[in-house]
């Protein structure tokens, strides 16, 4: 009985951090990415994935929170298709989310690493050109 009282708060905590975000982190990479003329999950050599892929960039698409893995994955990413390294930082909560933004970019000065910023804002726009 335990184990299944266990199983069951495992998977109810790992659905409710799940809904914790306005969006999935695919969909603003989906979106993003198509109207950058990106390629979206690249598969390299080793089996990761590069989220988005242009001419120019490899890209990592992160939520605020994980500001410092982003730096990691888009740096390996460049380095193994000889692009550029680039961070889509996705910011549900722009006040909040700030303080990450900030750790990102004195970083990303230091490594050359260009970012851009999604909000929630951001889909909304690109439903209503596509819609019209």
């Amino acid at each position: 009985m335990r184990f299944f009282i266990l199983l069951f708060s495992f998977v109810f905590f790992q659905q409710s951090c799940f809904a914790s975000h306005i969006y999935l982190e695919k969909e603003y990479q989906n979106v993003w990415c198509k109207s950058n003329d990106g390629k979206t999950e690249v598969i390299l050599q080793d089996g990761t994935r590069i989220d988005c892929l242009t001419n120019d960039y490899a890209i990592e698409f992160d939520f605020a929170n994980k500001w410092a893995e982003s730096i990691g994955q888009a740096l390996y990413y460049a380095n193994c298709t000889n692009k550029k390294p680039g961070v889509v930082l996705i910011m549900e909560k722009p006040q909040t989310d700030l303080r990450y933004l900030n750790r990102l970019k004195s970083v990303a000065s230091k490594y050359d690493i260009k970012i851009w910023i999604m909000t929630p804002n951001d889909m909304y726009s690109q439903c209503n050109k596509k819609c019209k």
